[in-house]
């Protein structure tokens, strides 16, 4: 099993409710695998929100959702933000 960090930020917090949370995966499970992990555990809102994020996994933007987790990665879930 691979353990996985979730952490949310800004409007993906809104939409999953918590702050932060710990995933359990396949060993191996990718990016793309740990997302669907997400939209099941948060169906209201977050399914929506995940679409247009963005991901890091331990600090580093995720470019490939195949990429394998890590075991103890930290993925962040980024929405996009506004600003100027």
């Amino acid at each position: 099993m691979t353990t996985v960090q979730v952490r949310y930020f800004a409007s993906a917090r809104a939409a999953s409710g918590v702050e932060q949370e710990t995933v359990r995966l396949p060993a191996g499970a990718s990016v793309s695998e740990a997302i669907v992990v997400l939209r099941e555990r948060h169906p209201e809102r977050l399914p929506r929100v995940l679409e247009a994020a963005s991901f890091l996994v331990d600090g580093i933007a995720v470019r490939d959702p195949s990429r394998p987790l890590p075991d103890g990665a930290e993925l962040d879930v980024l929405p996009p933000f506004a600003g100027g």
